[in-house]
C-alpha cells in the first residue's frame, strides 16, 4: 500500500509547469482583487457591483495570464540583476 505522500505526488505536475501554474494562479487572484478595486472606483458599491466585478474579471483574467506569460522571463531578469545571489 502506498503512503499519502506518494498519492499526493502523482497528482500534482511535473516542475517545467511552473511558469504556466504561477501565471495562472498569480492572474486568477491579481486579476479579481484588480477587478474589485476598478469597478469600485469607477462605478461605486452599486446595486449591480459583484456582476460588473464578475464582467471586468473574465475580461481580466484572461489578459492578465498572457500577460504575465509575456513578462515572467523579464521580471526573472530584473530580479536577478537587483538581488545579491
Amino acid at each position: 500500500m502506498q503512503d499519502s505522500t506518494t498519492q499526493t505526488d502523482t497528482k500534482k505536475l511535473p516542475a517545467n509547469y511552473m511558469p504556466i501554474v504561477f501565471a495562472f494562479y498569480m492572474s486568477l487572484i491579481m486579476a479579481f482583487l484588480m477587478s474589485l478595486i476598478i469597478v469600485a472606483v469607477s462605478n461605486g458599491f452599486s446595486d449591480h457591483y459583484l456582476a460588473k466585478v464578475i464582467h471586468a474579471y473574465c475580461i481580466a483574467m484572461p489578459s492578465a495570464f498572457l500577460c504575465i506569460l509575456v513578462v515572467r522571463p523579464l521580471v526573472m531578469r530584473l530580479v536577478k540583476i537587483t538581488v545579491k545571489n
